[in-house]
């Protein structure tokens, strides 16, 4: 009140100094003028300028608007909510507040977009900060951290706009079971039980979870009973015929038909595990006939299509003139077209040779009794797969109708085609080590024959040349043949724990030299990678026969490309993420050759790891490069995989496991036994057990030139006799394979009686699979094809071991 008595006194005394002023003016203008005209005018001059200023001068209100700070006490009791999450943040990106359960998913230290979630829910938090600020509201469908998933929206609020309202509200998977029971016992199920066709929900251990008013009235006669818990087969009653009635309508009752069906999430990730999936088990009744459920059957067909479009098992519906009624989204993903509406026939989706066969099933399951059955059809774009296409006539509905039932097998038939690759490389396998060891018999005489030869000619004469090349030629076929015992995992490996990027340094100079200058090389290599068992000879061919074959694909794209070796680091549940059935779930050091040549055509990309397969031109390649790789590669415990796009290039992943092994098992590892290099001088008596002619003459003609005694014999009966007869002998040199008794039978008869005497066994298999079936000690081994010089050092070398 003073202020503005205050206020008003000072306006008057303005005002009274303004009027003196005023007058004061007049006076001076009267006393210079004399004139009344002049004064009038000037004071009706200083009046008007007076209005003017009054009526133009800036109105200024005095507000006093004190506002007080906001009070987010209340703020935060508004918004603890129990079902969601809710912050608050300022411009400067700054948690103003938060509920409790907010701090409870994401603490207090973290402000929305900024929360610890994945990088993907980041960005998309982000994204709707920004379009919060811009437009007034954003959101991210879907937030993720471990286990727990949200969906987030931003609200822009506050009287300048100047905050974010953040909603995060938790997603949990559909209750599809939840989902269903209240419309068992609303109008779906009163439509249902009008029809004839009653619902109930079985769990897996047989026991209902719910069923309609319709199940229970036709199972107790009473609509209203509670039948949760009960077994479900108790419920029905099963003859000697097979049919399925009520059992409480006893043996006369009518015979009912039954669809089962797994109620699972269709969009959840993987598959269902039907063992512990709850079934929706409908029950119809058999041979209803035409509409038998009367006018009210007609609406049960909607709410059945609307109930079997959720369930992950392929459904559709048929009339009796082959037409479609209905399929749902599983039915048409089975079937190739996932996203396509269902077509007008189910023939639409098959080959031409099974359209008929299927419009004869239909229209057999429609007029006939209620039955079911399976037939093969071959969709299109997927002949070569069959599928099985079930049928099952249904009834009550209306009209007759068949339900037809689609499942996608694609999984399985991947499955399938690798078990067959697996069997075939196989059995090739096998086919190719016994091609391998009987050709070595043959090589083994050839090689023996020339050095024979060599030894009365000399450099000069007119057949040593002649010579020398049939030797030159035997070797190179003993090199294919040792491919081929590669490829069928039966060559001798000498494994070492080694680094796999040290193998791929140790070559990569060599590398660069065999690509050429105008392929580019790139070499990278994780960290922290684990180390492998193979032998590293072997991996250096494995990765010198990639390179060369992708060389040749990129020169025969063009002139130039890039050759990638890259080694990666591969853990347990990356393995576990790439969903195969093939690779053991453990950590893997991987070898990944790419290359950006020509690539592989689809259809010969099943083929490349065959023997003798090859897509080089005539006379350019023998077949047997990736045939090599593919056996020393499973010959180490490992896998690869190959990945083409024609044009594009090829990629080559060779998977190792990781070796693992404690010092325990290091200190007990014996030291491995080397023949020594000392050669005997002092001849000795020799055994030679021998089924192929050739080679025991060339052996036996090798071993008297150098000074030993051989006494020979055609088989192991022969050879065991020879010693049971008194023959003595310094030494045994034997085949492994022969008929009627073959080596290590022979030798194990043979130490009954000489225990100790040395033995050195010849074989066109490898050494590490002999030693693996053979459980005899102090045996020596000599791969065959040899030379005559090989098998003379050799037991040479085994009589000096044994005689100290």
């Amino acid at each position: 009140m003073n202020g503005a008595a205050n206020r008003a006194g000072a306006g008057a005394t303005d005002r009274l100094v303004l009027g003196a002023a005023l007058l004061a003016s007049l006076v001076i203008v009267w006393l210079a003028t004399r004139q009344p005209v002049i004064v009038a005018a000037f004071a009706a001059g200083i009046v008007g300028l007076g209005a003017a200023v009054w009526v133009l001068r800036p109105r200024q209100q005095t507000r006093e608007a004190e506002y007080a700070l906001p009070d987010w006490s209340v703020t935060v009791a508004a918004i603890d909510r129990g079902d969601c999450g809710v912050a608050i943040t300022d411009r400067a990106g700054r948690l103003v507040c938060a509920n409790s359960i907010y701090e409870q998913w994401f603490t207090a230290q973290h402000a929305p977009p900024r929360l610890p979630v994945d990088n993907a829910s980041l960005e998309r938090l982000a994204k709707a900060a920004r379009a919060g600020w811009r437009d007034g509201g954003g959101a991210a469908d879907l937030i993720e951290a471990g286990h727990q998933r949200w969906k987030a929206r931003a609200q822009r609020a506050g009287r300048g706009d100047d905050y974010l309202v953040w909603t995060f509200t938790p997603l949990t998977p559909p209750d599809l079971v939840s989902e269903m029971i209240p419309h068992f016992e609303g109008k779906l199920g009163r439509a249902l039980a009008s029809a004839g066709l009653t619902l109930a929900i079985v769990d897996p251990d047989g026991k209902l979870r719910a069923a309609s008013p319709g199940f229970a009235a036709r199972a107790t006669g009473d609509a209203a009973a509670i039948l949760t818990g009960k077994d479900f087969a108790s419920l029905m009653l099963q003859d000697e015929g097979d049919r399925i009635s009520w059992a409480r309508d006893g043996k006369r009752g009518a015979p009912l038909v039954l669809f089962y069906l797994p109620v699972a999430d269709p969009d959840a990730h993987g598959a269902p595990d039907y063992d512990q999936t709850p079934s929706l088990i409908l029950v119809a009744d058999s041979g209803a006939g035409i509409g038998g459920g009367g006018g009210e059957s007609s609406a049960a067909v909607p709410h059945l299509e609307a109930l079997l479009a959720q369930l992950p098992l392929g459904l559709a519906m048929a009339d009796r003139d082959g037409r479609l009624l209905f399929a749902n989204q599983a039915f048409m993903r089975a079937a190739g077209k996932e996203g396509d509406p269902p077509p007008t026939y189910p023939t639409d989706l098959v080959v031409q040779e099974d359209k008929g066969p299927i419009s004869d099933a239909v229209r057999r399951f429609a007029q006939g009794p209620a039955s079911s059955g399976d037939i093969a059809v071959r969709l299109k774009g997927l002949a070569e797969d069959p599928v099985t296409l079930s049928l099952a006539g249904v009834r009550g509905l209306g009209e007759a109708a068949v339900l037809l039932g689609l499942t996608d097998n694609t999984e399985e038939t991947r499955l399938k085609r690798q078990v067959a690759q697996a069997t075939k490389m196989q059995a090739v396998g096998q086919l190719a080590g016994g091609v391998a060891h009987d050709f070595n018999n043959v090589l083994t005489a050839i090689l023996g024959t020339c050095d024979l030869m060599l030894l009365r000619h000399t450099p000069g004469d007119s057949d040593y040349d002649d010579i020398q090349q049939i030797r030159a030629n035997s070797n190179r076929a003993a090199s294919l043949t040792r491919q081929l015992l590669a490829f069928s995992r039966q060559q001798t490996l000498r494994p070492e724990v080694l680094q796999l990027p040290d193998v791929v340094s140790d070559i990569t100079h060599m590398l660069r030299r065999l690509i050429g200058e105008r392929i580019q090389l790139s070499v990278t290599h994780d960290r922290d990678l684990g180390p492998v068992r193979a032998d590293p000879t072997q991996l250096e061919q494995v990765i010198v026969n990639l390179c060369v074959n992708a060389r040749d694909a990129m020169l025969a794209k063009g002139d130039s490309g890039k050759l990638t070796l890259a080694t990666k680091k591969i853990a347990a549940a990356q393995v576990r993420d790439m969903q195969g059935a093939i690779m053991p779930q453990v950590d893997y050091t991987a070898l990944v050759v790419t290359d950006t040549g020509s690539g592989i055509a689809p259809d010969h990309l099943g083929k490349i790891f065959e023997p003798f397969f090859t897509t080089k031109d005539l006379g350019k390649g023998t077949g047997l490069g990736l045939s090599t790789v593919y056996g020393i590669v499973k010959q180490s415990g490992g896998f690869i995989f190959a990945d083409s796009e024609l044009g594009r290039g090829t990629t080559f992943t060779v998977y190792l496991p990781v070796h693992r092994q404690s010092a325990e098992a290091k200190a007990a590892l014996p030291e491995p036994v080397r023949a020594p290099a000392a050669q005997w001088s002092g001849g000795g008596r020799i055994l030679l057990v021998e089924d192929e002619d050739v080679v025991r003459a060339v052996a036996e003609r090798a071993l008297t030139r150098a000074g030993f005694e051989v006494t020979t014999a055609s088989d192991g009966d022969e050879g065991l006799e020879l010693v049971s007869g008194g023959g003595q002998f310094d030494m045994i040199v034997s085949d492994v394979v022969m008929p009627v008794m073959d080596g290590p039978s022979m030798i194990r008869a043979v130490r009954q009686l000489r225990p100790g005497i040395p033995v050195l066994f010849m074989s066109g298999y490898a050494e590490e699979q002999l030693r693996s079936e053979l459980d005899l000690d102090n045996v020596e081994f000599l791969p065959k094809p040899f030379s005559v010089q090989q098998i003379s050092d050799k037991v040479g070398a085994v009589l000096a071991a044994a005689k100290g």
